[in-house]
């Protein structure tokens, strides 16, 4: 591989690891559910028993995206997250409540009580997905920082990057466009986690109120969703001149580059179809259970789009607004291409990673969660 092909690969595998953390997020839109869907205790147990035996995933996804991220991208993860870490710190923490109240919820003698660890469960349900989905808009939206190699040599303050507020990152909350892809997200979220849990649970109750409410958040999803790309689609984008190198903005930017790279294209389609056809088969079909697995593909595919046309044909994929020319691109931004070719050696491993978690997911999932289940006793959250 050319150091050129290593920086699209690392791009490549670092959109995958995004994409599929977006669909694990179904753990987060069925806890924010947890106080809403249920009519009895008994069912708002199995819906906690149901997300608890698979939130370590997205955990694990989310600080594995990281990694990747802070070794194939360092300049990112040192603008990012060192810049703007009010909203990583923020969705981080709720992670990390999450973690805690999973664990501590039904232990005996807890301070806290049970109520008030589901009620971290909804923070995170909340939080995670709506910060989330603002921090990957500033992809196509843009950013308040300024970058500048040459403090390198400053011995006293070799600081490249530094944020333009002392926001540092709950800035992005202003821009209503990022709010409105954290919204598509949060709603995507709940969508998947009501997916699962027809998947996952069998009550007839819970059912039933699963798809009613499957319909209502499927309008808001589209809504929010829909504007946004639109939106994005007819903006002008951040383009970079192959030859110098200087970025400058380009009208329609986003959607030349969906023309431009027709695989990309064909994937963002099929994604939005496989999300649409599990949603609408599983509200029209009441027997239908096997939705997530048609929207969680098709939200892979749709997300895994979205980050390519970001970062590809020669596009800016974290723009700054104060200073155009500090915008980052996979070629100003990336690491040396030793490291990007020895953990290119390493990515081999991901199959056998992925594999492994296919065979747990089926372990863990081969019987339904019920109501029998849930009074037995045994290991429960």
């Amino acid at each position: 591989m050319s150091y050129e092909l290593l920086q699209q690969y690392w791009w490549l595998v670092v959109s995958l690891l995004g994409a599929i953390l977006v669909f694990l997020l179904f753990v987060q839109g069925g806890n924010s559910l947890l106080f809403s869907l249920p009519e009895t205790e008994e069912q708002r147990k199995m819906m906690v028993n149901s997300t608890g035996r698979k939130w370590e995933f997205t955990f694990t996804t989310l600080v594995t995206f990281g990694g990747a991220f802070f070794a194939s991208f360092p300049l990112f993860y040192s603008t990012s997250f060192g810049g703007a870490y009010w909203l990583w710190v923020i969705i981080l923490f709720s992670f990390v409540l999450q973690a805690v109240s999973y664990e501590f919820q039904s232990k005996a003698g807890n301070l806290l009580g049970k109520k008030t660890y589901r009620i971290f469960l909804i923070i995170n349900g909340v939080v995670g997905p709506v910060l989330l989905g603002g921090a990957v808009a500033t992809f196509f939206t843009g950013s308040d920082f300024l970058v500048n190699k040459e403090n390198m040599t400053d011995q006293l303050m070799p600081v490249i990057s530094s944020w333009g507020n002392h926001w540092h990152g709950l800035d992005a909350l202003a821009n209503i466009w990022n709010v409105v892809l954290g919204l598509a997200v949060f709603f995507l979220a709940r969508i998947l986690g009501l997916l699962y849990f027809l998947n996952n649970i069998d009550d007839k109750g819970l059912n039933d109120r699963s798809r009613k409410a499957l319909m209502v958040n499927s309008v808001l999803f589209l809504a929010f969703f829909l504007s946004f790309v639109i939106r994005t689609l007819l903006a002008e984008g951040f383009a970079v001149d192959p030859t110098t190198k200087l970025v400058y903005m380009e009208k329609y930017k986003y959607f030349t580059n969906f023309i431009d790279m027709p695989a990309v294209l064909g994937v963002f389609l099929a994604g939005v179809v496989l999300v649409l056809f599990g949603i609408g088969k599983s509200i029209l079909k009441p027997g239908f259970t096997k939705g997530i697995w048609f929207a969680g593909s098709g939200t892979v595919l749709t997300v895994l789009a979205l980050l390519l046309c970001a970062g590809y044909n020669n596009t800016a994929y974290y723009p700054s607004s104060p200073d155009i020319q500090s915008s980052l691109t996979i070629a100003n931004s990336c690491s040396s291409e030793f490291t990007l070719r020895t953990m290119a050696y390493v990515s081999v491993l991901v199959p056998f990673v992925i594999a492994y978690i296919f065979y747990a997911w089926r372990s863990i999932d081969k019987k339904k969660i019920d109501a029998r289940e849930m009074n037995e006793g045994g290991h429960s959250y």
